[in-house]
């Protein structure tokens, strides 16, 4: 691609080396009224003199004579709408040109001066900035077509090579045609007309082509193609060979009649498809469809009205060429990040209408030059203002979620996350699709580490990030999501998303290392808390055991520094097994019953083993001794039924005794009952006290989701 690169540099240079060594006349000539030609401005001391006056004829040195013509100043034959205008352009350029060959040329002028001047060669760096220019895009057209040929073979790309090559040359042609001030070359009158009509027509075949397959390839696609590039090649003969008339009036009705039936197809294609680089596509078409109609409208209303609407025929063709080009440019890198390109083609397309108007207004409604170009540049610069907004907006697209509910989500994702560590891809693909309401979610094993766009900025690839550092990703689990077709197909991703999605990432890790800073903070201060109460009130519980007065004291405090250790050991431990949690408080409640000579029937079912926060150990376990305490302290029971089921993640406690309490929707609920109910809608469940059908009290307690992060 380098050697490639720089052979095209090389051949560009050599271009401009050549278009410097043509002898042309030197200063800066316009059209003044009519057919008169006046001399602007000159470097030349010999034509100082005569600068503001009209040149009335050139003469040679062997006698040729050439009068001013007003088509001497037309730089491009192809944009003379008629075969007649063509054909006199031909023909007084081709008698400047037998002049300049035969040596001096003397200039007349209408004060009755002549000037002798020897024609030469222009300096290498005296060449207009616009030469320069137009070949620095031509240069820029044929690096991005080695760029996107060599990057990516195929059908589509050697399509687009055969668009921005046909482009790179219209370009080289125009920026010879505007390096001379005054005429140019015979042989260039007469070929390029043809030249650059069949290379429109190769464009539009091309485009053709490009948009029955990309982005999505068509039913018929094949025969529709060559249908197409039958027709504008058996044109494209009849052009060059001259066998068929009004040759500008086919070339330009071909190539827009192309540029509807590609709009079509791109609309065809997003109905197939709904890929939003089809929809981008179309619409950058209809621009580029509508400006080349109205400036061919606008050359034909100006019909044969002398001097100005000629120049600005060449201006507005000129400009239109730059515009696709700039839109050539664009294509490879479809990413509506490309800021910069999207303005310069918005306002070339601008510039376009600004000359298509002013020649409308001033070959149909005869407005006077100035007038007419006030107005044209208030109309297209009041369009341009009122469309461009719009036009981003549509090319970029609006977000589908306010920050508000996005920090939710987030909050939501790294909760479920630190419960399920596997379920991170899944979580990240939900807010991601929450985020760019895509059509297509993916899942891919290919690992990336970092948010990048891929397929013509309609994929985005995001890495799908480890937050738990300890539970590690298996072997088989999602490496990366990928989002397409974002906002169901109606825009392309761009850097703004790339950056977005990063940030995402990024808050998630923060926001998982912030909780997981917490959660040790908090266990670290438990266990100290459990080891401040296990020596200062252990120690002093243990001493007053050992002094009680009675046996019954001494009982009751063994059972408080019994319920002590319970919870320093639960307070000092991070997470319970839910089996170990029920174990303890088996444990703790048989012994608890026994001093009052009430029997325990435990019951515990659990489809699998699941580990407590200490919110929900903490939470369960005075639930489960403020059951019994109330039970202990009023039922009078003789026995109390005790059921643990875990099943689907749903727990299930129930307690029941056969006491002497009665209709529980009459209790007023104090501290401890009213401490139940809070601690289990803490849990996200809830309580209900019933009546036994022969005699006692049932309590169930139901948290529908054990697992929901609390």
């Amino acid at each position: 691609m380098l050697l490639l690169a720089f052979a095209g540099v090389a051949v560009a240079a050599l271009y401009v080396h050549w278009l410097a060594s043509i002898p042309r006349l030197p200063g800066d000539w316009r059209v003044a009224g009519g057919q008169a030609i006046t001399l602007e401005q000159t470097q030349d001391p010999l034509l100082a003199p005569v600068v503001g006056h009209r040149l009335i004829a050139i003469e040679s040195a062997r006698g040729t004579s050439v009068r001013a013509d007003a088509l001497l100043l037309h730089g491009s034959p192809r944009w003379l709408y008629t075969d007649a205008l063509r054909a006199r352009y031909r023909k007084v350029h081709s008698a400047l040109a037998t002049a300049i060959a035969e040596g001096p040329v003397r200039l007349v002028f209408d004060s009755g001066q002549t000037i002798t001047l020897e024609p030469r060669p222009s300096a290498f760096l005296a060449l207009p900035p616009s030469v320069w220019l137009l070949l620095a895009l031509a240069l820029a057209l044929y690096v991005s077509t080695l760029a996107a040929t060599l990057a990516r073979p195929s059908s589509r790309t050697t399509l687009y090579a055969l668009i921005a090559l046909a482009q790179a040359v219209n370009l080289a042609i125009i920026a010879m045609e505007v390096s001379f001030p005054l005429g140019v070359p015979t042989w260039f009158a007469g070929v390029t007309p043809s030249l650059r009509m069949a290379l429109d027509l190769l464009t539009a075949s091309a485009i053709v082509h490009a948009a029955l397959i990309h982005p999505t390839r068509l039913p018929g696609a094949a025969a529709i193609a060559t249908l197409c590039w039958a027709a504008m090649v058996a044109l494209g003969w009849a052009i060059v060979s001259g066998v068929l008339p009004n040759a500008w009036g086919w070339t330009q009705t071909a190539v827009a009649a192309a540029g509807l039936l590609v709009i079509g197809l791109f609309a065809w294609s997003y109905r197939q498809r709904p890929h939003p680089t089809a929809l981008l596509l179309g619409r950058l078409s209809a621009v580029s469809v509508a400006t080349w109609a109205l400036l061919s409208v606008s050359i034909a209303a100006a019909g044969e009205l002398p001097g100005t609407p000629h120049a600005m025929a060449t201006v507005g063709a000129v400009v239109w060429y730059v515009f696709f080009a700039a839109l050539l440019l664009t294509l490879p890198f479809l990413s509506p990040t490309q800021q910069l390109m999207r303005e310069f083609a918005l306002l070339a397309a601008t510039a376009t209408l600004v000359t298509s108007l002013d020649l409308l207004l001033v070959g149909v409604f005869s407005l006077g030059q100035f007038s007419s170009l006030t107005v044209a540049i208030l109309v297209s610069f009041a369009a341009y203002a009122a469309a461009r907004q719009w036009i981003i907006n549509r090319m970029v697209g609006a977000r589908l979620i306010t920050t508000e509910r996005l920090f939710e989500q987030l909050y939501r994702v790294v909760r479920e996350v630190e419960q399920h560590p596997e379920r991170t891809a899944q979580l990240l693909a939900g807010l991601l699709r929450l985020l760019y309401d895509p059509l297509e979610t993916l899942m891919s094993r290919r690992s990336t580490s970092v948010v990048r766009m891929s397929g013509d900025a309609a994929t985005l690839i995001v890495p799908v990030p480890n937050l738990v550092a300890s539970a590690l990703p298996t072997e088989d689990a999602p490496r990366s999501v990928l989002i397409r077709f974002a906002q169901r197909g109606q825009r392309l991703f761009n850097r703004d998303d790339v950056r977005l999605t990063e940030r995402i990432l990024e808050q998630l890790h923060r926001a998982v290392d912030y909780d997981e800073a917490v959660a040790q903070g908090r266990s670290e201060e438990r266990v100290r808390l459990a080891q401040d109460l296990h020596d200062d009130i252990g120690a002093r519980l243990l001493t007053l055991m050992y002094k009680a007065p009675d046996a019954e004291t001494e009982e009751y405090v063994r059972h408080t520094l019994q319920d002590l250790k319970t919870l320093t050991r639960g307070l000092a431990a991070r997470q319970h097994w839910i089996s170990d949690a029920a174990a303890e408080w088996k444990a703790d409640i048989a012994q608890r019953l026994a001093l009052v000579q009430c029997t325990l029937d435990w019951h515990a079912s659990l489809d699998r083993d699941v580990l407590l926060s200490v919110v929900q150990w903490s939470a369960l376990t005075r639930v489960m001794r403020e059951l019994v305490s109330n039970v202990i302290a009023h039922s009078r029971a003789t026995r109390v039924d005790i059921g643990i089921t875990l099943e689907h993640d749903r727990l299930d406690i129930v307690v029941s005794d056969d006491g002497i309490g009665t209709n529980p929707a009459a209790w007023a609920h104090g501290l401890g009952l009213g401490g139940v109910r809070k601690r289990v809608r803490q849990l996200g469940g809830n309580v209900e006290w019933r009546d036994n059908p022969r005699r006692g009290i049932t309590c169930h307690v139901r948290v529908r989701q054990l697992s929901k992060p609390q």
